[in-house]
């Protein structure tokens, strides 16, 4: 155990004596494992946030939505679907009376801008439209005011719900929005609502969008590539799969699908939203592993050639060591250990580097601060493995040197 310590005492010595080269090697050490760990941290924040979105929705919840494929493929010319328009969306929510809740809502635009007096949102505000029903079956909640009114969709009226980002840019602190009469484009809505916050998910923030009534949205606002789309939620988890048949029946005879054709549209549940989600994001998972890997390649090459040169440079101390009574296994250790603690100190700086990149990106989609053990402990078994591989040459190359040889070295 007293040889280890001493041999590890040796090895940050010779780190500090050979700054400028073990600096660069730690760098690339610790650029590979930034890349797993702080890519692969950022991912786990990522995961964690798409699965708690959709959990909120929870497992008794589906989507009716336009089927579409546009543009050529293997020379052929794709088939595409009309779109799902109002009153199709609109006559399926009148006739599906299975025991579930059903909403029809709309994208009305990703880039609009309102404006509340003299002060205005950056135009990325996404409008939608929805019924009394939207924010049921999509997991919003109101922090105040009041929901859609069947009355207020019916009738199409200029109201209004907004998410917690635009509140915060058009209206001081110590002002009640409630009542305030806010513009969308050129067009004045009243406020009445204002969404709880749910954060940021893949790029989309939940609280900088606005919500008006689907009929206002249709009698103003559409256009003849606006799509409607059919959120259904079941009253009971378990009647999943008879709401889809009976949904599926019913869509199919609104849109007078012929029997035995395709279904011109689709039918998708929340969680199998996200299980694509996830999916594409093993895709990424395995394009950083690689980019890791082939970093850490690169920087086992150069501990390598680090450690065949303090083979030389130390020739003489290596003679004079075995000349004292050192055997060839204390030699091989001492190099051996010397390139561990190398690879350890660049994964040590790699992971701390790596968590907080990690860390970053939790905040930025709204997720916790998050110890990637799991990485962290791949990490540290990575370093310890380039260690060995990139240190077992020199260090045999030093073991197997000739004592009276090595002391005549110039």
């Amino acid at each position: 155990m007293s040889l280890v310590k001493e041999n590890i005492n040796v090895a940050f010595r010779s780190v500090r004596t050979q700054v400028l080269r073990t600096s660069l090697t730690i760098s690339i050490i610790a650029i590979g494992i930034t890349a797993l760990v702080g890519i692969l941290t950022s991912i786990d924040a990522i995961e964690s946030k798409i699965t708690s979105d959709f959990s909120r929705l929870g497992a008794n919840t589906f989507s009716v939505m336009s089927k579409s494929s546009r543009g050529r493929h293997q020379g052929k010319t794709q088939k595409t679907y009309p779109r799902i328009d109002y009153y199709q969306a609109t006559a399926f929510k009148d006739q599906y009376h299975y025991p579930a809740t059903v909403s029809v809502s709309s994208r009305v635009s990703f880039n609009s801008t309102l404006k509340y007096e003299g002060k205005k949102t950056n135009p990325n505000v996404a409008v939608l439209g929805g019924d009394e029903s939207y924010l049921k079956t999509t997991g919003y909640d109101l922090e105040v005011g009041r929901n859609f009114s069947i009355n207020d969709v019916d009738q199409g009226y200029n109201v209004v719900l907004l998410g917690t980002d635009i509140i915060d840019k058009i209206f001081s602190e110590s002002e009640n929005p409630l009542g305030k009469q806010v513009y969308i484009g050129a067009a004045k809505f009243t406020l009445i609502g204002i969404l709880k916050s749910k954060g940021n998910s893949m790029g989309f923030s939940g609280d900088n969008q606005a919500i008006i009534p689907i009929g206002y949205a249709q009698r103003n606002l559409e256009s003849e590539n606006t799509r409607y789309s059919i959120n259904v939620m079941t009253n009971n988890p378990k009647d999943m799969d008879n709401a889809i048949g009976e949904a599926t029946g019913l869509m199919r005879k609104v849109r007078k699908d012929p029997i035995g054709k395709e279904d011109s549209f689709r039918v998708r549940r929340s969680e199998s939203l996200a299980k694509e989600l996830l999916e594409n994001l093993s895709t990424v998972t395995i394009a950083a592993s690689v980019i890791g890997a082939i970093t850490l390649i690169g920087a086992a090459i150069g501990l390598m050639n680090i450690m065949l040169v303090s083979v030389t440079e130390r020739t003489k101390e290596i003679g004079l060591r075995k000349s004292l009574g050192a055997s060839s296994k204390t030699i091989l250790g001492q190099f051996l250990i010397e390139a561990i603690v190398i690879g350890q100190l660049g994964g040590y700086l790699g992971i701390i580097l790596g968590i907080i990149i990690g860390n970053v990106t939790a905040s930025i989609v709204g997720t916790s601060f998050i110890i990637p053990w799991d990485w962290m402990i791949i990490g540290v078994v990575l370093c310890v493995i380039i260690g060995i591989l990139s240190g077992i040459y020199p260090a045999r190359k030093a073991s197997k040197l000739d004592p009276i040889e090595a002391l005549r070295h110039e």
